[in-house]
């Protein structure tokens, strides 16, 4: 990690209140540990934006594992990015739904498009890609 460097911010009272709470409720110790995240939060959505740059995905899916051929069709789908899928997990939720979540690395665009394939199979009910970093980079 390279040198600290302390600088002032100057913001409008009620909008520091706000912050004040949001530090608060997410439990944070300080204002800079706050800011440090929103920094490190917008240098990794700029990552994403570089559809070339190896980057990390967390995809989940709900699916009604009786919906006639929908888990063989996931199953189809995930074999052919076996180069971007690192790990998945299925979970019973109960006796129809099932939540898969897949771990993704690769170039954002490989990501994106493998995680659009996956949520967009005709039987999923809802599709969510959380997008991260492999931390290379981000101090």
């Amino acid at each position: 990690m390279g040198k600290t460097i302390r600088f002032g911010v100057s913001l409008d009272m009620d909008l520091l209140a706000r912050f004040d709470d949001l530090c608060e409720k997410k439990s944070y110790q300080t204002r800079s540990e706050a800011i440090r995240d929103l920094i490190r939060g917008a240098l990794i959505q700029k990552e994403w934006e570089d559809q070339e740059q190896e980057s990390i995905g967390v995809l989940s899916l709900v699916y009604d594992h009786h919906q006639s051929d929908l888990s063989q069709k996931l199953t189809e789908i995930q074999h052919q990015a076996l180069d971007v899928i690192i790990t998945s997990m299925h979970i019973h939720l109960d006796h129809h739904h099932c939540l898969e979540v897949l771990v993704l690395r690769g170039s954002g665009k490989t990501i994106k498009e493998t995680s659009e394939k996956l949520i967009s199979t005709k039987g999923v009910k809802h599709g969510k890609v959380n997008l991260t970093t492999t931390g290379k980079g981000i101090a």
